[in-house]
């Protein structure tokens, strides 16, 4: 005969309560933060405030700074935190591209490149799982961070309407963040082929 355990409950309250304190450790506490002020900062630019949308992006990125250091300073890295970090980034800085291109402070081309060169790395990082069957490793290149700071220093640019008092250094920026931005798709392109050319797919086995 089976017998069941009198006592099930404390196992799901125990394992809700490691879930829970995962989210609410302070590193991760601080990406929620950022995440929940990305609809004020949008609000920001569409009523054309800049000053507050910069102080606000400014205040985002010392939280982004800050979690990460805190995240090492008391090992309190999680794979949820590993995830959230990165997502809370692109979607603060895609959603600025998007709104500053319809104000008309960044060109329409830029924000071209820089949407298609996610949509390949996204794409074809699912693309990899899906033919080899494993987890693709995602490390950040030096072009990949080199795109994401000039793209960050556009958005400032934008906010601090850097056209307007030096437009040819502004249009030195776009051009060169068009350009690292292309190059980073590229070599994140690239590397994926290189690591697929190493393990042959599950449909081939």
């Amino acid at each position: 005969m089976i017998q069941t355990s009198p006592h099930p409950t404390p196992i799901r309250t125990h394992t809700r309560g490691l879930a829970l304190g995962q989210l609410l450790n302070l590193p991760n506490f601080l990406t929620l933060l950022r995440i929940f002020s990305i609809p004020v900062f949008l609000a920001f630019l569409t009523k054309r405030h800049y000053r507050e949308a910069l102080a606000l992006f400014a205040v985002s990125a010392l939280t982004d700074a800050l979690d990460g250091t805190v995240a090492r300073w008391c090992d309190a890295r999680t794979e949820l935190g590993a995830f959230l970090d990165p997502f809370a980034d692109k979607l603060l800085l895609v959603s600025a591209f998007i709104v500053l291109t319809i104000e008309a402070e960044i060109p329409a081309w830029l924000l071209g490149v820089v949407l298609i060169r996610d949509v390949v790395i996204v794409s074809g990082y699912f693309m990899l799982a899906f033919f080899t069957g494993e987890r693709v490793p995602v490390r950040p290149t030096y072009l990949g961070k080199a795109s994401t700071f000039m793209q960050l220093f556009c958005v400032i640019g934008a906010l601090a309407r850097m056209g307007a008092i030096w437009p040819r250094y502004w249009s030195g920026l776009l051009y060169v963040t068009l350009a690292v931005t292309a190059l980073s798709g590229m070599h994140y392109a690239w590397r994926g082929l290189v690591w697929l050319g190493s393990r042959e797919p599950e449909m081939f086995e």
